[in-house]
């Protein structure tokens, strides 16, 4: 089985190396190819890659190449986890949304739609190229926002599913709160990526006993601390949100908190520093510790599970995956993209049958998956005004004067990668 990984020399990559080579009996992988225009970052972590497979005793052979078309050749799978224009254009996404008043966050709101126009067309771009080299391959995509462009990929045509690692993480820390194997533990997540709350933790499998009360009662403090908000938000919806919805549920809050400290993006730029002197080190041949700073915990898990549901023809897996809504939520068009339980195989994801959402949640999904839709029109044509309706129509933005504010920083701070603007 060859797999090929587009932005292999994202600092992300040896967490996914590592699980490539703990995981071998359900990924049986021959072939692995790190593909990545720079030169430099490639070369260090193509040596890690080869270290810890060599550690691990995993007889796969890593290459690395900078030319897509040769790296993509005959590839069963690509995972694609792209960061167009680097940190920096990170840290403008979380700065001048503030000058508006408005969160300034990589994924949510207006930082969100700036790397929306950023991304999309670079991935199809890298996708119709996928498609001609090898047309079979499935296309993972692990690039942020994974909603819009998983839209894009499926609209398009292409074989493709969204991944994101917030379900997995909740997985893992649930089932270490109740004391159970995470295979134990199913969530009923439901929503779009980066919105979406588990209303309900079952214990057994899909059909297994409702735990999450009881979660709440024993550990609904611990639960809240992570997510940042008060308790009581937690007890009166009766789910657990997504940590992203704490951008929603305390906008204003977080507008003022990000306005006191550093940039995450200023943060994750030193840690990448840092990240790129231990790989550098000939010594070193595991994944080291810092690397779970950095984001993506269990990345490469979920990873793993959803390629071997995919090619391994081990039979059909459940997993939180994005992809076509098809009727699942009905209060959205069938061609929307979310992010729910599915069930997953050779012929693609599949969501599971859901019971009608309340409208507490339907009426958040439905504002944004409106959005998701103009975001994803003004990443394909361009057009300043395609920006605006997009921004007016965020739940986040919704104001005229607002929506013409971060369009015009909007468009100013990415002309670099907008040849439209």
């Amino acid at each position: 089985m060859k797999l090929a990984v587009v932005g292999g020399g994202s600092t992300y990559t040896p967490e996914l190396i590592d699980g490539f080579a703990r995981l071998r009996d359900t990924l049986p992988v021959s072939e692995l190819v790190l593909i990545d225009p720079a030169a430099d970052r490639l070369e260090l972590i193509g040596a890690l890659a080869r270290r810890i497979f060599a550690r691990q005793d995993h007889p796969g052979l890593i290459t690395t190449t900078s030319d897509l078309d040769a790296g993509v050749a005959g590839a069963d799978a690509v995972l694609l986890q792209l960061r167009i224009g680097g940190q920096a254009a990170r840290l403008q996404d979380e700065t001048w949304p503030l000058e508006c008043g408005c969160v300034g966050q990589e994924t949510t709101g207006a930082g969100g739609l700036a790397k929306a126009l950023r991304t999309v067309p670079v991935v199809l771009d890298i996708a119709e190229r996928v498609r001609r080299a090898s047309p079979d391959a499935w296309i993972i995509d692990f690039t942020n926002p994974v909603g819009i462009v998983t839209r894009a990929l499926l609209r398009a045509g292409h074989k493709a599913v969204g991944l994101c690692n917030v379900a997995i993480g909740f997985q893992r820390k649930f089932a270490a709160l109740l004391d159970v194997a995470p295979a134990e533990v199913h969530l009923d997540h439901v929503g779009l990526n980066h919105l979406t709350w588990e209303l309900g933790v079952r214990v057994g499998g899909p059909g297994g006993r409702d735990v999450l009360p009881e979660l709440l009662a024993g550990h609904g403090d611990a639960v809240a601390a992570d997510l940042r908000l008060p308790r009581a938000v937690l007890d009166r919806l009766g789910a657990v949100p997504s940590y992203y919805l704490r951008y929603f549920y305390a906008h204003d809050a977080v507008v003022r908190e990000l306005g006191e400290k550093p940039s995450r993006a200023a943060e994750v730029a030193a840690m990448e520093r840092e990240l790129l002197a231990l790989y550098a080190d000939p010594a070193l041949d595991e994944k080291p510790a810092l690397l779970a700073k950095r984001g993506g915990a269990f990345y490469s898990e979920a990873a793993v599970d959803l390629a071997a549901a995919l090619l391994a023809g081990g039979g059909p897996a459940v997993q939180v995956v994005n992809t076509y809504n098809g009727g699942t939520l009905p209060f959205l068009p069938d061609d929307a993209v979310i992010e729910m339980q599915a069930r997953v195989d050779g012929s693609g994801a599949a969501p599971l049958a859901v019971a009608a959402l309340d409208p507490l949640f339907a009426g958040l999904v439905s504002h944004v998956s409106a959005y998701e839709d103009l975001a994803l029109d003004a990443a394909l044509r361009g057009g300043r005004e395609r920006v605006f309706k997009a921004l007016l129509a965020h739940p986040l933005v919704g104001q005229f004067d607002l929506a013409e504010g971060l369009t015009d920083r909007l468009l100013a701070h990415n002309k670099e990668h907008l040849p439209w603007a």
